[in-house]
C-alpha cells in the first residue's frame, strides 16, 4: 500500500503548479464555447454529440465519441463555471488515482519490493504525461485509462477465480463494464479488451505460441476459450454499436492534419506511417523534445528508401520483434531463475517455485490460484504465490504498449493527427512496466553487487530526469503565449499562428502581426492564418490589406464563411453595396456539409444574412430585408445571440407600419437578452409612437441606466424629449449625445438636428462642422451645415459648404433652392457671389 500511496503523491505534486494554469489550445473548443456543458442544454445531448459538441453524425464531425469525459467537464461547469482551476484540480485527482491503481496492477506482476514502486514511480513522473494532465482535454486519455485499469484487474481476479468461485462472472462482469465506461471516456479504452485476452492466455496460463492452437484444437480447457468469446463478442458488440452511433461513417480530416494520409504517393504512406510507431516510441524513451500539436510538417514525410530515418524504422521493429520473441519462444532446456537453474521446465531449486524478484524471497506470500488449469492439465497449485516470468510480464507490457496504441498508427484508418502526446498515456504503462522488468532482469543477472547498485541507481536516476523534465515542461503549460512559444522549433506555422492570437488578445499589435506572416512564411495556404491577419488588419483601418488577406483566405478554403463575412462588412462600410450583397449571398449558400466547426460555420452565415438584411433595410427594401431576417432565423445556431436579429425584425416591421409584429419582434429581442439596449430604445421609439408615452419614458432611461457612456441613448432620449416639446432638455441631451460619441457621425449630426429643432442655432452649427469634418463626402452634411450657416448669417462659409454639397450631388433640389435664396440675399447685401 506505501507504494501505490507514494507514487500517487509523487503524481499529484508534480503537477500542483498546473492548478494555476489557464486554458489552453483545444480547451477552448472543448470547454468554453461547447453548448453541452451548459445548464440550459439537456444534458442527453452529450450522448448524441461529439467531444466538440457537433452532432456524430454530422459530416464534419470529428466522431470522438467521449460522452463520460464531456460529462465530467458539464459537472465542472456546474460547480465553477469556467474557472480552470476546478478542471486543473480534476485532472491531476485522476492522474494520481491513475497512478496508484497502475502501481497495484504492477504489484501483482512484480511483487512487493522496489520494482514495484520503480514502476509506479516512473509512471507518476513520464514527461509525455503532460499533455494528457495539463491539458484539460486530456481527461479524456486519463480517465479512460483508469477504467482501462480497473478493467484489467477484474479480468485478473475472474482468472484467479475461474472454476473455484461462482463470483468469478461477476468479475468477468465488472471487466466488460469498466472496459465499456473506459470506451466512453476515450474510443481507444475498449482495447483493454484484447490486452485482456494476452494476458489470460501468455500470463495466466503461460501458454506459448505453438501451444495455443493445439489447445484451442483439442479443447483442453474450455473455460479460457468460454472467456476468450466472450471478451471477443463484447469487445465486437462494443466497436459495433460505436460506429453504428457515429453513422456508420469514419471522420474526414483537412491534409493538414495528417499530410501522409493525403499524400497520393503509397510509398510515401507507408513509410512514413511504418517510422511514426518509432517516432512516438523515441518520445516515450527520450521525452526531450514536446511539443503541444504535431501536424503539418513537424514530421516531415518520408519519401524515398534513401531517407536515413528508415535505419530507425528496421531497427525499433526488429528490436519489437527480438522482445516478442523473447516473451513468446517455447521454454529452453535449460534457464536461469533468481540464479537457479531450471531444466526441461523443472527447476532444481529445493521444492522452491520461481520468483521473479529475487530480493523479496523472504517477503510475506499471499496466497495464488488454489486449483490452476494449465495447457489443460491440472495442477494443483503450490502454497506460494507464483508471479509471472519475466518472458510473461514483456509479453504483457509488449501488448500494453502496442494494443492501444493501434487504433492511432492509420493501419485501420487514418486519424486526425501526425502524432498526439496525451494518446500515449495508456502506452506509457506497458513502456514502464517494460522497462522496469528489464532493468531488474539485469539486475538478477548479474553478479556482481556493484554492476546491480549502478543498474539500480541508473534506473532511479531516469525517473528524476522523467520528474525533472515534467516539472519544467508544466511550466509551458501555465498559459497559451508560454505552451505556443515552446513549440515554434516542432511546429513553428501552428504555433506562431496561435502565438498571433494570444498576443493580439493583449493588445500587443504590431508583435501579433508579426507571428501571423511569421506563420504563413513557414505555411502560405493556412486559411486560417490567413484569415485572423486580415480580421487584425480589418480591426485597424488597414481596409485594403485586409481585403486581400480575406480574399487569399478564401481561394485557400472556399467553406470559410467568416471570410465572406468580413469582406461584405468592409465592402458595405466602403459604399460598394453590390459586390457587398452578391458578397453576402455567395456565403449564405455555402454548406456546413465535411466542416471541422458546423456551429462556427453557421453563425458566421447567420450574421451575413444579418448585415444583408441590414443592407436591404438601409436600401429601403424592407420586404426582402424580411426575408433575409427570416432565413436567417432558420438557420442560426443554438449558441448565436439573436438580439440584434430580432431587434432588426422589429425595425423592418416597423418601417412597414406593421406594429404589432414590430412589438412582438422588440420584446423577443429583450426577451433573448434583457439588458440589449439597442431593442430598449427602439422599442421605446414604438411605445411613444402608439401613445404610451410614460412606457417610452422608461425604456429611454433604461437604456442610459444600462450604459450611461453610450452617446446613443441620449439622443434618441432627446428626439423623444424634442417630440414632447420639452427643448431645453431635448437640448441638454442633444450635447451630451454628441460629447460621448463625438467620433460617431450618427449622433452627432442628429445632435445637430435636435438642436437646430430647439432654435439653439450656434450650437447646432458647431455639430453640423463637425459631422461635416467626420464624413467630409457626405452631402447631406455639407447640405445641413450650409443651411445653419445660412441661418447664422454667415453667408460665405454658408456658399462654400452648398458648392461642395452639390459637387458630390448636382441634382440635389433642396440645395440648389437654399443656394438660390442664399444668392439672393448676397446679393442684396452687396455681397460677392461665386456666380458673379
Amino acid at each position: 500500500m506505501i507504494a501505490e500511496l507514494v507514487s500517487s503523491a509523487l503524481g499529484l505534486a508534480l503537477y500542483l503548479n498546473t492548478l494555476s494554469a489557464d486554458f489552453c489550445y483545444d480547451d477552448s473548443r472543448a470547454i468554453k464555447t461547447n453548448q453541452d456543458l451548459l445548464p440550459e442544454t439537456p444534458w442527453t445531448h452529450i450522448f448524441y454529440n461529439d467531444f466538440w459538441g457537433t452532432l456524430l453524425t454530422h459530416s464534419g464531425s470529428h466522431k470522438s465519441y467521449r460522452p463520460l469525459c464531456t460529462l465530467s467537464f458539464r459537472l465542472n461547469h456546474a460547480v465553477g463555471g469556467l474557472n480552470p482551476w476546478s478542471y486543473h484540480l480534476v485532472n491531476v485527482l485522476l492522474h494520481a488515482a491513475v497512478t496508484g491503481v497502475f502501481t497495484s496492477f504492477s504489484k501483482i506482476l512484480l511483487g512487493d519490493g522496489y520494482w514495484t514502486f520503480m514502476a509506479g514511480l516512473m509512471f507518476a513522473s513520464h514527461p509525455i504525461h503532460t499533455e494528457a494532465v495539463a491539458g484539460i482535454v486530456g481527461r479524456a486519455d486519463v480517465g479512460a485509462s483508469l477504467f482501462f485499469l480497473l478493467s484489467l484487474l477484474c479480468y485478473m481476479k475472474h482468472c484467479s477465480t475461474r472454476g473455484s468461485s461462482a463470483r468469478t462472472w461477476g468479475w468477468f462482469l465488472g471487466t466488460g463494464l469498466c472496459a465499456g465506461c473506459s470506451m466512453l471516456w476515450k474510443e481507444q479504452g475498449v482495447t483493454v479488451l484484447a490486452v485482456s485476452a494476452v494476458y489470460d492466455v501468455f500470463v495466466f496460463h503461460r501458454l506459448k505460441m505453438k501451444q495455443i492452437l493445439p489447445t484451442i484444437y483439442k479443447r483442453k480447457n474450455l473455460s479460457l476459450f468460454l472467456s476468450i468469446s466472450l471478451l471477443t463478442f463484447w469487445g465486437t458488440s462494443l466497436l459495433g454499436a460505436r460506429l453504428y452511433w457515429m453513422g456508420n461513417k469514419p471522420p474526414s480530416f483537412s491534409n493538414s492534419d495528417n499530410p501522409a494520409a493525403d499524400s497520393d504517393s503509397l510509398l510515401t504512406r507507408t513509410l512514413t506511417f511504418f517510422y511514426l510507431p518509432t517516432k512516438n516510441l523515441w518520445l516515450l524513451l527520450c521525452p526531450d523534445t514536446l511539443s503541444f500539436d504535431w501536424s503539418m510538417d513537424a514530421v516531415p514525410l518520408l519519401k524515398t528508401i534513401c531517407d536515413w530515418r528508415n535505419l530507425h524504422t528496421v531497427a525499433f521493429y526488429i528490436g519489437l520483434l527480438l522482445l516478442a520473441y523473447y516473451g513468446l519462444k517455447s521454454p529452453s532446456v535449460e534457464r536461469e531463475c533468481n540464479g537457479k537453474f531450471v531444466t526441461n521446465g523443472k527447476q532444481n531449486a529445493n521444492g522452491h517455485s520461481c520468483h521473479s524478484d529475487v530480493e523479496y524471497r523472504n517477503s510475506e506470500i499471499k496466497p495464488s490460484f488454489a486449483s490452476k488449469v494449465e495447457n489443460g492439465i491440472k495442477n494443483n497449485a503450490s502454497q506460494r504465490t507464483q508471479l509471472p516470468s519475466t518472458e510473461n510480464i514483456v509479453v504483457l507490457s509488449l501488448s500494453l504498449l502496442i494494443i492501444p496504441f493501434v487504433p492511432a498508427t492509420n493501419l485501420f484508418f487514418y486519424v486526425g493527427f501526425v502524432i498526439a502526446e496525451r494518446v500515449l498515456y495508456i502506452p506509457s504503462m506497458g513502456f514502464c512496466l517494460l522497462i522496469t522488468v528489464g532493468a531488474r532482469a539485469l539486475y538478477v543477472k548479474v553478479q556482481k553487487r556493484f554492476l546491480k547498485s549502478l543498474i539500480f541507481y541508473a534506473t532511479a536516476t531516469l525517473i528524476v530526469f522523467y520528474g525533472l523534465k515534467t516539472a519544467i515542461r508544466n511550466g509551458d503549460w501555465q498559459n497559451e503565449e508560454m505552451l505556443y512559444r515552446s513549440g515554434i522549433k516542432v511546429n513553428p506555422a501552428k504555433a506562431w499562428g496561435n502565438l498571433g492570437n494570444v498576443l493580439k488578445s493583449q493588445s500587443k499589435i504590431s508583435e501579433a502581426e508579426g507571428a501571423y506572416r511569421n506563420a504563413l512564411y513557414y505555411r502560405s495556404n493556412m486559411a486560417d492564418m490567413l484569415y485572423n491577419l486580415g480580421l487584425l488588419l480589418q480591426e485597424n483601418n488597414r481596409f485594403a490589406e485586409a481585403l486581400h488577406y480575406y480574399k487569399l483566405a478564401i481561394g485557400s478554403r472556399p467553406t470559410l464563411a467568416s471570410a465572406y463575412l468580413n469582406t461584405g462588412i468592409i465592402l458595405m462600410n466602403q459604399g460598394k453595396t453590390e459586390e457587398a450583397r452578391r458578397t453576402f449571398l455567395k456565403c449564405s449558400e455555402i454548406p456546413d456539409e465535411n466542416l471541422k466547426d458546423p456551429h462556427a460555420h453557421k453563425s458566421s452565415v447567420t450574421s451575413c444574412l444579418y448585415n444583408l438584411g441590414k443592407l436591404y433595410h438601409e436600401q429601403g427594401h424592407y420586404e426582402d430585408a424580411l426575408s433575409v431576417y427570416k432565413e436567417a432565423i432558420q438557420k442560426m445556431p443554438r449558441q448565436f445571440a439573436p438580439q440584434s436579429l430580432y431587434n432588426m425584425m422589429g425595425e423592418a416591421y416597423m418601417r412597414l407600419s406593421k406594429l404589432p409584429e414590430a412589438e412582438h419582434w422588440y420584446m423577443e429581442s429583450l426577451r433573448s437578452k434583457t439588458d440589449h439596449i439597442p431593442a430598449h430604445l427602439t422599442y421605446g421609439k414604438l411605445l411613444a409612437l402608439t401613445g404610451r408615452k410614460s412606457e417610452a419614458e422608461k425604456f429611454f432611461l433604461k437604456a442610459i441606466e444600462l450604459d450611461p457612456t453610450k452617446g446613443n441613448c441620449y439622443m434618441h432620449y432627446g428626439q423623444f424629449l424634442l417630440e414632447e416639446a420639452r427643448l431645453i432638455e431635448a437640448a441638454e441631451m442633444a450635447k451630451k449625445a454628441a460629447e460621448l460619441d463625438s467620433t460617431e457621425f450618427d449622433v452627432v449630426f442628429s445632435a445637430a438636428h435636435m438642436l437646430r429643432q430647439a432654435s439653439l442655432n450656434e450650437a447646432a452649427e458647431k455639430y453640423y462642422d463637425l459631422a461635416a469634418r467626420l464624413r467630409p463626402n457626405y452631402p447631406a452634411a455639407l447640405m445641413n451645415l450650409g443651411a445653419i450657416l445660412h441661418l447664422n448669417g454667415r453667408l460665405q462659409k454658408a456658399e462654400a459648404n452648398y458648392l461642395r454639397a452639390l459637387q458630390l450631388k448636382p441634382d440635389d433640389v433642396i440645395t440648389q433652392s437654399n443656394l438660390r435664396k442664399l444668392w439672393n440675399i448676397m446679393e442684396k447685401q452687396g455681397l460677392k457671389t461665386s456666380k458673379t
